[in-house]
């Protein structure tokens, strides 16, 4: 794997490691990229141009504090928050989300959404399967758009995780393959330990350096030509070398090549970890969509922590003006670059939260009902769907699954869900999503 060293750093379980920006195959479950290439190859997959990107809010985003408001409740389940108007007629969100109300046309809200348990674990939000499930052998999202589509180059990876590694180790766990066998596993861009290939002297810091990086990227192929390594291996190694040193690949995790203005557009966010889940890195945003923009298939990110049990107001003021920028910046930069229709993004976490603030002023799990936000894809935008009761407890009105919302993901994409089956390993036909449909208010 190709690694670039990172400075030490202190994480939230007290060990003192160095952090490493790994390209390529980085970790995958032990297996490396030329297995996932030869694997891949193997299986005869296809190329097309349509991606998805997936925002996982670790710990579960409180609903009633954000999407769903409901100001006729008691004040013990209302909270501290006031709505404000979007740019939809009829459609109103949280106070602190002033960037998306200006730009709503450009999303849906799903308020009833369905199918959760109380896990803090991100399976169900890379698959449509809670954890116990994908133990069942069900594979993620980006595993199946990897099996059905394929690379659209191969100097870049199809699936792509950028998760990072979390102090609870449920909220990172690498996105399953199942039984689509792990040839269609994520790359996996965050990691600790340096193995095999190293670009030796240029750390995450001079990595915004590109003379000095495209400067050891040549280096090093031409060490690697002089002693003729990679045409003594398979056409596996070979396209695994293309994409561990591809320029194509490492300009599209550079954001600071990016327009000044572009990076102001999206933001810092906070870069510390967050409880025991993610940093809010703005920059993801921008990496994911320089990922896809390069031919990336599916993007999975992990933004923040939404835990709180204690002190909901003051965190919630905090951190959710941070991600409404950052999601925000995105879907907005997607229409700029007319990628609004091929680019489909969804933004949720492990459950909603619990309709009665507890007597530490945070609110607790609660996996009967949660809110989503989609946007991109040429799905149809600017509307709500579904809804819950008047305290916030349970779908109301068009109950919603996860995995109706990864089944019409798929079908923006050109797969049909309810016909057409893909193989697992032994080449027998399997439906990804058996009883679940695309939502028809948004094809």
């Amino acid at each position: 794997m190709l690694t670039i060293q990172g400075d030490p750093q202190r994480y939230c379980d007290g060990v003192s490691r160095r952090e490493f920006l790994k390209i390529g195959a980085m970790t995958m479950g032990g297996l490396t990229l030329t297995d996932l290439l030869a694997a891949e190859a193997q299986a005869g997959v296809r190329s097309s141009h349509k991606s998805v990107i997936i925002v996982y809010l670790p710990g579960g985003l409180g609903h009633q504090d954000s999407l769903d408001l409901k100001m006729e409740a008691p004040s013990e389940i209302r909270g501290d928050f006031k709505p404000i108007p979007t740019n939809v007629s009829g459609i109103e969100i949280c106070e602190l989300m002033p960037r998306l109300a200006k730009a709503m046309d450009k999303f849906t809200i799903l308020r009833s959404l369905v199918g959760a348990r109380d896990e803090h674990a991100n399976p169900l939000c890379l698959s449509g399967f809670t954890m116990a499930e994908t133990n069942k052998n069900h594979p993620c999202l980006g595993a199946s758009i990897a099996k059905i589509f394929g690379p659209v180059e191969k100097t870049v990876p199809p699936h792509v995780d950028l998760i990072p590694k979390t102090q609870h180790k449920p909220y990172s766990i690498p996105a399953a393959s199942g039984f689509l066998g792990r040839a269609y596993s994520a790359a996996r861009v965050d990691g600790d330990g340096a193995e095999d290939m190293t670009l030796k002297g240029i750390t995450l810091q001079r990595l915004q350096d590109r003379k000095r990086l495209l400067a050891s990227v040549d280096r090093f192929r031409k060490a690697v030509d002089d002693s003729d390594m990679v045409q003594a291996q398979d056409i596996a190694t070979q396209q695994a070398f293309n994409i561990l040193t591809s320029a194509k690949f490492v300009e599209a995790l550079d954001v600071s090549r990016e327009d000044p203005k572009v990076l102001e557009k999206y933001g810092k966010g906070y870069d510390k970890v967050v409880g025991d889940a993610c940093p809010c890195k703005n920059e993801q945003f921008l990496a994911a969509r320089r990922l896809v923009e390069a031919g990336v298939r599916c993007v999975s990110l992990g933004y923040g922590f939404w835990d709180f049990h204690g002190g909901n107001t003051g965190n919630m003021k905090k951190y959710l003006p941070m991600l409404d920028q950052a999601i925000t910046a995105l879907v907005q930069d997607l229409h700029d670059r007319g990628l609004d229709k091929d680019v489909s993004v969804l933004m949720w976490g492990d459950f909603g939260r619990t309709p009665k603030i507890n007597k530490d002023a945070g609110r607790d799990h609660w996996p009967h009902v949660a809110s989503a936000l989609v946007a991109g894809g040429g799905m149809r935008t600017g509307q709500v769907i579904g809804s819950t009761t008047k305290d916030g407890g349970y779908a109301d009105e068009r109950p919603i699954h996860y995995r109706d919302v990864m089944a019409t993901l798929l079908h923006q994409m050109g797969f049909d869900v309810r016909h057409q089956q893909t193989t697992d390993q032994l080449d027998r036909p399997q439906f990804l999503y058996p009883g679940h449909e695309p939502i028809e208010e948004l094809i």
